[in-house]
């Protein structure tokens, strides 16, 4: 790599201090991270140590790392794409494209971003003209940014980097959507989460945005020692599965979390016309706690430490998030299967 292109990465599209550019040493996980009286410790045991939740995070935090490094290195390779079709060099174009049609901050602008930095005390007039330079390397940072993105539409990027993925089994019989759809959700909840139920929402609209490419697969994750409800309105719904109304009453308990308790429980079923002595003789059995205790055996394993928790094909989201982060790693699915992106 040249001088000048190192620096165009660097300088350009990177955030400060961030050195993407560099490669970094590879670890497999039969590396010896250490060794003990002769004996190694590998990456493996290294990782079995941590947990599969902290092991998960270090993964997307280590993805995450790299999808930001890749786009701007995607910048770099744009800019210097289109100065060769000009026959000039990326720094010249950058120079005529973007840095010249930035103008230099107003005044008003450099005691607002003053004042943004929390500056109380300090005198603005005697550092109005280095806040002045600050503000400009900014706007020029982000002006290069816009600038290079926009020339993806000129030019075919394909970003084959791939977020960590892990294998997730599902029960067939708490699906919703097309059971053959490419795109599986796979969601760990609790019925008396709030964060679950705020969710709710945004995986009706994603099933409807991509109807026919999106399923969503329900498995109990019951925080038992926050939300004592939880596992007795997971094995209710349960026992409305056994009659074929399980998302009827999933769709209930979350309608009203207020109303989880043995009673409560017992109307729900009610309202949905589901036999009383047979509902209630089901709950009093237990007889789905084993399989909610695997749900949540599973769940542990592949690092859901909170609910909800989401897979999306096997790619982890954690917590309430909104629909653009689903759609992010759905539109990236279907791109890599082939597929449309939405029904709309």
């Amino acid at each position: 790599m040249k001088i000048s292109r190192l620096v165009l990465c660097l300088s350009l599209f990177l955030a400060p201090k961030a050195n993407f550019c560099q490669s970094a040493p590879q670890v497999t996980s039969g590396n010896a991270v250490a060794t003990v009286a002769g004996q190694p410790i590998t990456e493996e045991e290294l990782l079995e140590t941590l947990g599969p939740q902290q092991v998960m995070q270090l993964r997307m935090q280590e993805y995450e790392a790299k999808s930001k490094a890749l786009d701007s290195l995607i910048r770099l390779k744009l800019v210097e794409a289109e100065a060769k079709k000009r026959g000039i060099s990326p720094e010249k174009l950058i120079q005529q494209e973007v840095e010249a049609k930035v103008a230099d901050p107003t005044d008003s602008e450099v005691e607002a971003y003053f004042w943004g930095q929390n500056r109380a005390g300090a005198s603005f007039e005697e550092v109005k003209e280095q806040y002045r330079a600050s503000l400009k390397q900014m706007k020029l940072q982000r002006a290069r940014q816009v600038y290079a993105d926009s020339l993806r539409a000129k030019m075919d990027v394909a970003v084959l980097l791939q977020p960590p993925s892990v294998a997730v089994a599902y029960d067939p019989g708490r699906v919703k959507g097309d059971p053959k759809a490419p795109i599986t959700i796979v969601e760990f909840s609790d019925f008396q989460c709030p964060y679950c139920k705020k969710s709710e929402s945004t995986l009706h609209e994603l099933l409807a945005k991509y109807n026919g490419r999106v399923k969503l697969a329900y498995l109990d994750f019951p925080l038992r020692e926050i939300h004592p409800q939880a596992q007795n309105a997971a094995e209710a719904a349960r026992c409305a599965g056994e009659k074929g109304k399980f998302w009827e009453y999933h769709d209930a308990l979350y309608a009203d979390q207020s109303k989880l308790d043995g009673a409560e429980l017992l109307k729900l079923a009610q309202a949905l016309h589901l036999d009383e002595k047979s509902f209630q003789s089901c709950l009093d059995s237990g007889k789905f706690k084993s399989k909610i205790d695997a749900d949540l055996a599973q769940g542990s394993k592949v690092g859901v430490a909170g609910t909800p928790g989401f897979f999306v094909n096997g790619v982890f989201l954690s917590g309430a998030r909104p629909e653009a982060d689903f759609e992010k790693i759905i539109d990236s699915q279907l791109a890599m299967l082939g597929s449309p992106r939405s029904s709309r």
